[in-house]
């Protein structure tokens, strides 16, 4: 399917699946006229993708972990286990800093004249 399919079928822009197949997170191969065609399965490779990005993962991140899918393509192998751990805790630490800066706000509009 060619790149606008890809978009169309998963809703990711064309720009980003680009950015994806830079980052080698999905394969195309190219026609000789240069253009990208992608396997039907590129629709579920970019859900994955999509899945882990939506959750914060850096790109980085995801690369490392995206094929770690067992074969029934629903569960995770545990090889993910430590990044989401750390990712979990990357976002629970600004939870609390915005639960701190909104503590603070709340005391700052207490003082506000009125």
């Amino acid at each position: 399917m060619t790149i606008g399919e890809l978009s169309a079928r998963t809703g990711v822009s064309v720009r980003a699946l680009r950015h994806y197949e830079q980052n080698g997170l999905i394969a195309a191969v190219r026609t000789t006229a240069g253009h990208r065609r992608f396997a039907p399965t590129a629709v579920e490779d970019v859900r994955r993708i999509r899945l882990f990005l939506d959750a914060g993962m850096p790109l980085a991140v995801v690369a490392r972990v995206v094929e770690c899918f067992v074969d029934d393509g629903v569960h995770l192998h545990a090889c993910v286990a430590d990044a989401l751990r750390e990712h979990l805790d990357v976002v629970q630490q600004r939870i609390d800093d915005l639960d701190d800066q909104r503590r603070t706000l709340n005391r700052l509009q207490e003082l506000v004249a009125v």
